[in-house]
């Protein structure tokens, strides 16, 4: 059964940053892209950022680029999404998935932005 667990979420001030980690078993993360999406309490599931399958080239959503990077580590098949600079608007818990969300979402990673 392939199973998606992000971590890494947590409380932090706006100008921080975080680090997710999303691991995955039964399933090999380079064999394909993958994406890092994120909903807002009251909003629908966004796509954040997509790493396409060579590992090379990422796409970002507007409201992230510059600030977040997505990477993955294929020994440890993990993918990462490294948040910098952090504002109250990235609130919202995230999760990883193909770019076409074809396996069972996980349980997601709360992150918070406050003061």
């Amino acid at each position: 059964e392939v199973r998606l667990v992000e971590s890494g979420g947590g409380l932090v001030q706006p100008g921080e940053s975080l680090k997710l980690t999303c691991a995955a078993s039964e399933f090999t993360i380079s064999d394909c892209g993958m994406s890092w999406y994120r909903q807002a309490p009251g909003k629908e599931r966004e796509l954040v950022a997509t790493i396409v399958s060579d590992g090379f080239n990422s796409e970002y959503a507007d409201s992230v680029k510059g600030r977040f990077t997505i990477s993955r580590d294929n020994d440890k098949n993990i993918l990462y999404l490294q948040m910098n600079s952090l504002k109250p608007e990235d609130t919202a818990v995230y999760y990883c998935n193909t770019p076409w969300s074809t396996l069972d979402w996980g349980q997601g990673t709360a992150v918070t932005v406050s003061s």
